[in-house]
């Protein structure tokens, strides 16, 4: 696991032993940065069940100005943003964000990217996308990533969010959800 472009390019990064963790390959975090282009560029992110940070890393060097990583245990993380020397440019969260409520940090802030990349399988998308207050987190013209396995289909029944795009990647599938 690495980064893939901009100013860490080719810098490894720490890894989650085990089989709770399921990182998005290469390839699949090559194709959504592809995707997103240079509007990644000076950007608010918010990376959620962020795991090793590698989607929110991979933002800040392409030049995203802020992260902010949120999951359960962050010390991978934490130590992900020691090694590409991102600790000034990002915050860190440990929280459950489906049984807790959104922290009061968070509610203060917008986001122009939001990555959503839980175990799959548990509905947790869905979860985040109608937890109370998380639509007021999202900026004008923000991008929601949610990955997915292709065996699961992800039903958006909030009002004002739209899947606009899909792609697979093997085994998984990237939801692109705007608000409309």
């Amino acid at each position: 696991m690495r980064v893939i472009s901009g100013s860490r390019k080719g810098r490894k990064l720490a890894r989650i032993e085990g089989d709770r963790v399921r990182p998005t390959s290469d390839r699949t975090k090559e194709a959504i940065f592809n995707i997103l282009g240079p509007a990644v560029r000076q950007a608010r992110v918010l990376d959620l069940f962020a795991g090793t940070g590698a989607l929110g890393i991979e933002a800040l060097s392409r030049g995203a100005d802020h992260a902010v990583f949120m999951d359960l245990n962050c010390d991978i993380i934490r130590q992900n943003l020691q090694l590409c020397r991102f600790e000034t440019c990002s915050t860190v969260i440990c929280r459950d964000i489906i049984t807790h409520p959104l922290p009061e940090i968070l509610k203060s802030r917008t986001f122009d990217f939001v990555f959503i990349d839980p175990p799959y399988k548990t509905g947790y998308i869905e979860k985040t996308l109608e937890k109370e207050g998380f639509i007021d987190l999202l900026a004008p013209g923000c991008i929601v990533i949610a990955e997915h396995s292709c065996k699961e289909s992800l039903q958006i029944s909030l009002s004002g969010l739209d899947i606009f795009r899909q792609k697979k990647y093997s085994k998984t599938i990237i939801s692109f959800i705007t608000k409309g």
